[in-house]
């Protein structure tokens, strides 16, 4: 079982890196923006299940290798910590653009495909998720389902996003301040993990 605070941490680390823009974020507020919520809404579970396969293996792997490489953990964090810093400066510069509606519609494979090959899984599955969770079967269906209750409503909010977009309503709604905002989000968490790896 997951202690409290590794759960906490879990908790956090997890909801952070979901909510933050990516591929697999982007994908599903395009779907929501061609084809809206209702009829978009499944599209979560390909994205649970990429997610499943991909950091179920590397989480598996990365933790066993962890016994003849120690300084495999702090080395991923690092990797992590800097994977983050880039992608919080590339936010900041590039303050990404909008879906457009030109693109075309989002299918189950094409979601789970991109989960699968999502990078966030190497940061799930080697630092965000305990060590603990790819030791005992116990603390891997616990961490999953934490796992689980974050990732179907923030999912659902990116499609919901792409959604209202698609019905002009968010007008007001400055894309660069909320990609700036993410920015520095993702920026102080990415100093977490540094923090984290060397002390």
């Amino acid at each position: 079982m997951l202690s409290t605070s590794s759960a906490t941490l879990m908790t956090l680390g997890t909801a952070i890196v979901l909510v933050m823009p990516g591929p697999t974020n982007t994908l599903l507020a395009t779907a929501g923006l061609r084809c809206g919520l209702r009829r978009s809404a499944h599209l979560t579970a390909a994205e649970f299940a990429g997610y499943l396969v991909s950091i179920s293996g590397w989480g598996y792997f990365l933790s066993h290798a962890a016994t003849s490489l120690t300084w495999l953990p702090t080395l991923l964090r690092i990797a992590s910590g800097l994977y983050l810093a880039y992608l919080s400066v590339r936010m900041w510069q590039t303050a990404n653009s909008l879906p457009s509606s030109a693109q075309g519609t989002i299918g189950l494979r094409v979601l789970f495909t991109a989960t699968l090959l999502n990078p966030k899984a190497i940061l799930f599955g080697g630092t965000i998720f305990p060590v603990v969770a790819f030791e005992s079967f116990g603390a891997y269906l616990e961490a999953m389902a934490i796992f689980t209750a974050l990732l179907v409503p923030i999912g659902l909010a990116w499609i919901a996003f792409g959604a209202e977009l698609g019905s002009g309503r968010l007008m007001r709604v400055s894309p660069v301040h909320m990609q700036r905002c993410a920015s520095i989000v993702l920026a102080a968490f990415s100093l977490s993990l540094a923090w984290a790896a060397l002390h």
